[in-house]
């Protein structure tokens, strides 16, 4: 097998794996070990597509976006144009964040922690977010359609709140796997693997609110 068949079936593995990991996680974490420049070539588009489609499913969550048909000017064309430039702002500043601060959670518990690889393992944690906007948002848009992004509208009921637990789901699913992840990929306990997730989490929240809270005074 020559060197581009070999790059094409790695590649291919890593794709297979951005569904796998929904179903056995841990043998898709375990992978991640492997830090060789093919396997790291090899998942750099899988990473790349899950971490995009699961900042566009965060922003969505955002309150923000549920007033944004509030403004008569913004029609649906615009929605979807502003998902997918916020999308792409949040994925990108989540993912060298949100991995930089798990890198710090793991060295604070003593383990190392490559920052690719905390990096790689939130990415594939994430999947259930990125498999929300493909799946939860779709039927969301086709029950409630434009009231989704109104103040007030037909999903404000008891609907509505059934998708927005749904969702909660989803989130909750993620940062689930993030935990199996750093356990397997670590090769810690739960409690440990727990600590260095919370400890990102903590420390992303903390930046976040110190920035609001700057903001706010000018």
């Amino acid at each position: 097998m020559n060197a581009t068949a070999a790059a094409a079936d790695g590649q291919r593995a890593w794709w297979l794996r951005t569904l796998l990991v929904l179903q056995a996680p841990r043998a898709v974490f375990a992978a991640l070990r492997d830090e060789s420049p093919e396997a790291i070539e090899a998942r750099q588009e899988p990473v790349t597509a899950l971490v995009f489609l699961a900042g566009i499913a965060g922003v969505l969550l955002a309150p923000r976006f549920g007033r944004l048909y509030d403004d008569p000017e913004i029609d649906a064309l615009l929605v979807i144009v502003i998902a997918i430039f916020a999308g792409g702002i949040y994925a990108f500043f989540s993912y060298w964040g949100w991995g930089w601060a798990l890198s710090l959670g793991v060295r604070a518990l003593g383990g190392e922690a490559p920052a690719r690889r905390c990096r790689h393992v939130l990415a594939f944690a994430v999947a259930p977010l990125a498999l929300s906007l493909v799946i939860v948002w779709p039927l969301r848009l086709a029950v409630y359609g434009g009231d989704v992004f109104r103040t007030g509208g037909a999903d404000s009921g008891t609907g509505g709140e059934v998708f927005e637990w749904l969702l909660l789901a989803f989130v909750l699913w993620s940062l689930g796997l993030l935990v199996v992840g750093m356990r397997t990929v670590q090769g810690w306990s739960w409690a440990r693997a727990a600590g260095a997730s919370v400890f990102a989490i903590g420390l992303v929240i903390v930046f976040l609110g110190v920035a609001r809270l700057l903001g706010a005074g000018e």
